[in-house]
């Protein structure tokens, strides 16, 4: 018995150490669609509900609803993606244009009210004077910087085939992923019960509503918020409203909010347009930058009862730590982490509660 005891854990390091080599291997093999997979099991979760939906309208017909599902997708990608690409081509020497104009910038004078504003207002003068008196320094510290802003941006334009075989990559796999949702749901809920019995079942399916709970509060209210924002710089006639409207929806994924695109435009459209527009505009803008703090709450919830502030903090800290996709895989980790940490702490109360009356009952 002594004997094999060696032998037995060399044969268990050597098995460990294979299914770790098949494991890694498998990863980079697949490593080129794994950014698409990821994206495709999250559209697929989120809309999941809405594919259910969709088959009732159509009389059960799991293939029909797919195919609508699958266009609807395509156009959501897509349409933005043509108007993108669009814009940057249609300002390209528009862009380049303005860049060049900033050496030749002219600055007016203060208006004699910014001297008199309390604690700033005298500081304020004395450096938007001596900018007006010396516009060679502004502009000479501007261009270089504007310039490789801009040819930057224009550069993008190269990787967007990328960016496009990717979203029709992310598009195929969802429309698998429609197509068989419950034989791949159950082989989780398999794989998860394996691993961590009941516990790891119900974590699954908590990180599905967390998923849930993102996209209806997170890109839902990116979506409103960026149709507000962008409707006002075009009835404003803000110049690059397009390309602006897509800086604000970015922005407004990430959590950052759209004032830095929608103060640029309110100040400039105050200087071009009149207090009458400029005020319109100002309010426009106040209501753009408030309304999303009721909204996303409300939708958060309605996607899943977990704790706000644990749903924010995996948005914000997911999307700082894996990018874009991170605003789904932070809150599902913290989600399912808080849960089995709920779980484990309350576990001897729950014995001992349901002990209780079976010892009353004995007596």
């Amino acid at each position: 018995m002594q004997a094999n005891r060696p032998l037995d854990l060399v044969r268990t390091t050597f098995q460990l150490l294979a299914l770790g080599a098949l494991i890694l291997s498998s990863f980079w093999i697949v490593r080129p669609f794994l950014v698409a997979t990821a994206w495709a099991a999250t559209i697929a979760v989120a809309t999941w509900p809405l594919l259910i939906h969709v088959q009732g309208w159509l009389g059960g017909r799991r293939g029909a609803a797919v195919a609508v599902m699958t266009v609807v997708l395509l156009l959501v990608l897509l349409v933005p993606f043509y108007f993108g690409v669009s814009a940057i081509v249609e300002n390209a020497k528009l862009l380049v244009h303005w860049s060049k104009s900033l050496t030749a910038i002219a600055i007016p004078e203060p208006p004699a009210w910014v001297a008199s504003v309390p604690v700033v207002g005298t500081k304020i003068a004395s450096t938007w004077h001596h900018a007006a008196a010396n516009p060679g320094e502004i502009s000479a510290q501007l261009a270089p910087v504007a310039r490789q802003l801009v040819f930057g941006f224009v550069g993008q334009v190269g990787s967007l085939g990328l960016l496009f075989v990717q979203f029709l990559l992310t598009v195929i796999v969802v429309a698998i992923l429609y197509a068989n949702g419950e034989t791949a749901a159950h082989g989780v809920d398999r794989f998860a019960r394996r691993l961590a019995g009941p516990r790891g079942e119900e974590a699954m399916h908590l990180g599905a509503r967390a998923i849930r709970a993102v996209a209806l509060g997170v890109i839902v209210t990116a979506l409103v918020q960026t149709a507000a924002v962008g409707l006002g710089l075009h009835v404003a006639g803000v110049p690059f409203a397009t390309i602006l409207t897509v800086i604000v929806f970015i922005f407004a994924v990430a959590q950052v909010g759209p004032a830095l695109v929608l103060i640029p435009s309110i100040i400039w459209v105050y200087m071009r347009s009149g207090a009458v527009w400029g005020t319109g505009f100002l309010v426009w803008g106040i209501f753009c930058l408030t309304f999303d703090n009721l909204l996303r709450p409300v939708l958060i919830r309605r996607g899943a009862d977990l704790p706000l502030l644990l749903i924010f903090a995996g948005v914000i800290g997911g999307l700082i730590a894996f990018g874009i996709i991170g605003l789904f895989i932070g809150p599902v980790v913290l989600a399912v982490t808080y849960t089995l940490l709920a779980e484990w702490v309350t576990e001897d109360e729950r014995r001992e509660s349901e002990a209780s009356p079976s010892v009353g009952s004995g007596r």
